[in-house]
């Protein structure tokens, strides 16, 4: 629901914001263009106090149905489909969506101002205006979705503040991470071969990325069968979210043990390494630019996930980690005790998490 209530506010500003813009390329100062004749009764029509209002509202009511098309596609679409058929039946979807709010529009403005505008059955097939607003709404709905690209793959609100420059020098960042890799890699890779395995990994990872925004995750990187997930300490905190995404994702996997079982013969187990604090965050790259996190973190998360096999537990925490988390009565923590990570000279103090 929070992700659908995410999608739905920055979808009605959007498009209340390009409706309005459009309203204004479209009609301002049109009257008094050389060239250009306007009948007496559209003339009054084009008063901006009865153009922008309905042009707000058209916006309005397409950020609330673009928002649900967009949440239906990224719930229910098969992710396995490919992106030109998607395409294809969003713009077919979206084309109907904007006959019904064009023609409601024109009708609320012919009862409300006296707009004068044929809107019989059909009327939008030789509509030149019709067309060209399609067009802009197709060009509006590229820029949106690429926003929403971008603000995914750097995380939620990390592309606004790449657009201000924010990271091109390092910024010191208090952060949680997340080392989440698949057990027994190489013996499933050599069982299934590297066909099978590698739609294996795409089947996890699709599983994984349907339960990232319900803990507010940010996925920082793939590498090969190892997931890399991070959270700004203090949402990672919230709701023991950094904890409860990982169980979350157990139960995914338990749920579909049908289809994994019938497609794989096995059902995937992962293990992961949990550990936070301050790191230096920055733009890295001209060509394919992303933000790098630099600073022992990372590493250490990653060392953490490393001793998980030694230790036959599915995730281990660091102990500074575990004290700031308010563990409930969802989970107990066990100590391992102290672990000499590899090339560390200090031994950290490590714990296991588990639900119950």
């Amino acid at each position: 629901m929070r992700v659908f209530l995410n999608l739905l506010w920055l979808s009605i500003l959007f498009w209340t914001f390009a409706m309005v813009l459009w309203g204004l390329f479209r009609f301002y100062g049109l009257e008094s263009e050389d060239g250009v004749t306007i009948s007496a009764d559209f003339r009054e029509d084009l008063k901006m106090k009865n153009i922008l209002p309905l042009f707000a509202l058209a916006g309005f009511l397409m950020g609330i149905f673009y928002a649900a098309v967009e949440f239906a596609f990224d719930k229910f679409n098969s992710k396995r489909r490919s992106i030109g058929l998607t395409i294809f039946i969003k713009t077919i979807v979206y084309l109907f969506l904007i006959i019904v709010i064009a023609t409601f529009m024109i009708e609320l403005g012919a009862n409300l101002f006296g707009l004068k505008k044929n809107n019989d059955p059909g009327w939008w097939r030789h509509d030149k205006g019709f067309w060209i607003t399609t067009l802009y709404f197709l060009f509006s709905s590229l820029m949106f979705s690429l926003i929403r690209i971008a603000n995914e793959k750097f995380g939620k609100g990390v592309f606004l503040k790449m657009l201000l420059g924010r990271y091109k020098n390092p910024k010191e960042e208090k952060r949680i991470f997340m080392f989440l890799d698949l057990k027994s890699s190489t013996a499933i890779a050599e069982a299934l071969g590297h066909f099978k395995y590698s739609q294996l990994i795409q089947d996890c990872f699709y599983d994984l990325n349907d339960i990232v925004p319900k803990y507010a995750a940010e996925i920082y990187q793939y590498v090969g069968d190892e997931a890399v997930l991070s959270w700004p300490y203090h949402r990672g905190l919230a709701n023991n979210n950094c904890v409860a995404l990982f169980f979350a994702f157990q139960n995914v996997l338990k749920l579909r043990h049908s289809y994994y079982m019938d497609k794989y013969g096995l059902v995937p187990e992962f293990k992961a390494g949990l550990h936070g604090g301050e790191l230096m965050v920055a733009e890295v790259g001209v060509v394919k630019k992303e933000l790098a996190f630099h600073g022992d973190v990372i590493n250490t998360s990653a060392r953490i996930q490393a001793e998980c096999n030694k230790h036959n537990v599915a995730l281990l925490i660091s102990k500074k980690l575990k004290e700031d988390l308010n563990i409930d009565s969802n989970y107990s923590a066990k100590s391992i005790g102290n672990v000499l990570l590899k090339g560390k000279n200090a031994e950290l103090s490590v714990f296991t998490i588990f639900q119950g």
